[in-house]
């Protein structure tokens, strides 16, 4: 088996120092000293013509591009007990990734019998597919079972997040033993990339469950909102020193995943149908901002810096102790940073009968996020924060958390004849 060319410890630092160049570029409009992104522009489109960005690289795709307009998130049960099933599986995956972030074919539609290849994407190009791959904790061991020879490299990183206040995940939308990430500029091509290698999984794996999102389309340099109406700014770190310090596993991981990152994946379903009955005041306080300009509470323009000391005329805070920009802000959190790459999702509307007066119908939507957020270490990162901001964030009372899991994102796949994860089997 050849060797990773970036499997080194000089290998790995190579790669962050040829990556530099590519984090320096800053989203267009951005502010100097905000501290907030609204989370879209991290490096440029890697073929902005053809509308391709490169499957083979020292990342994954869809870590660092520009977020895509959709998304289809999908996690994998692991059907086989074989070692050699499971890499076979994976070289047919990373083949098929290879070919469909080209826009072609994997096959002949009208070639006699069933086949890999439904046709549904066809003529539509690569429209920016990415496809990011992750490993559950569960793929190395489960039930105190070593399934694959694996249990030994499993990152003390990578362990089952805790359950928080307010989880109450739906049946089989927790952990998982790997996760596709396919995003594209196009939803077809997105979910096209899904059911394709979800069917060359044949009998190895088998579709445990599945989210869509989406982003709105903003001009470059507008913030975009989310759901609740607000303008959804995030604090990603930019500069190569903060990807390397807080999103990319360093020499405390295993050789295999060092480059990589861990993700942790959370549906968040959102009550908008109470969140709208709020008046804008009462929404402004629980976010921290204001509405229509997007600024903190202490200041007049979206990217005036938010002052967390700020107090009114009778010493109370400006933005209250429970506000969510107070919680998720670094200076709260210990300097605590995540590369967040979330979409929204809805899937529909439940229509409840009510039973009280004045008995009517009520409505339930099924709308939120989909939070992915990249890290190099949850226990450091997401874990303390989100244990704080669920018991006290404002923001909880219109929040349930219905789907979890954390998944370790190998390096990328240095080229053909090479696949996803291949360290981790040497």
């Amino acid at each position: 088996m050849s060797r990773c060319p970036f499997a080194s410890r000089r290998g790995f630092f190579g790669l962050i120092s040829s990556l530099a160049p590519l984090l320096l570029v800053r989203q267009a409009g951005a502010k100097a000293g905000d501290g907030e992104s609204s989370g879209t522009a991290l490096l440029p489109p890697s073929d902005p013509l053809r509308g391709r960005e490169d499957f083979y690289g020292p990342l994954q795709g869809g870590i660092l591009p520009p977020p895509q307009r959709h998304t289809c998130f999908a996690v994998f049960d692991v059907t086989t007990h074989d070692r050699a099933a499971l890499i076979a599986l994976l070289r047919r995956w990373t083949e098929a990734a290879a070919r469909l972030c080209e826009g072609a074919p994997l096959a002949s539609p009208a070639g006699p019998g069933p086949s890999v290849e439904s046709g549904e994407a066809l003529g539509l190009g690569p429209a920016r597919l990415t496809l990011t791959f992750g490993f559950g904790p569960t793929l190395f061991e489960k039930e105190g079972r070593d399934r694959f020879g694996l249990a030994a490299q499993r990152p003390a990183s990578l362990a089952p997040l805790p359950r928080f206040p307010g989880d109450q995940f739906l049946e089989g939308h927790e952990d998982g033993d790997l996760s596709v990430q396919a995003s594209a500029d196009d939803p077809q091509v997105a979910f096209h990339a899904v059911r394709a290698l979800a069917r060359l999984g044949g009998k190895d794996a088998a579709l445990r469950w599945l989210q869509n999102g989406f982003l709105p389309a903003t001009q470059p340099g507008e913030t975009p909102r989310n759901l609740m109406g607000f303008k959804d700014g995030t604090n990603n770190p930019r500069a190569p020193e903060e990807i390397r310090a807080h999103v990319l596993v360093g020499e405390e991981g295993p050789a295999w995943l060092q480059g990589g990152s861990i993700l942790v994946v959370r549906r968040i379903r959102i009550a908008l149908e109470h969140w709208d009955q709020m008046p804008v005041a009462v929404q402004e306080q629980v976010i921290g901002r204001r509405k229509l300009s997007g600024a903190p509470l202490n200041g007049a323009a979206e990217f005036d810096p938010v002052d967390l000391a700020a107090r009114d005329a009778n010493g109370d805070p400006v933005i209250p102790e429970d506000a969510h920009i107070r919680l998720a802000a670094p200076a709260a959190a210990r300097g605590l940073r995540m590369l967040r790459r979330s979409y929204a999702y809805h899937d529909g509307a439940n229509v409840i009968a009510e039973r009280w007066p004045p008995w009517r119908q009520g409505l339930e939507y099924d709308a939120g996020l989909l939070f992915l957020a990249y890290q190099r270490d949850p226990r450091r990162a997401f874990t303390p924060l989100f244990a704080k901001m669920a018991r006290i964030d404002a923001l909880s009372q219109f929040t349930t958390h219905t789907a979890t899991g954390v998944f370790a994102i190998p390096p990328g796949i240095p080229g053909p004849g090479h696949f996803i994860g291949e360290r981790l089997f040497v």
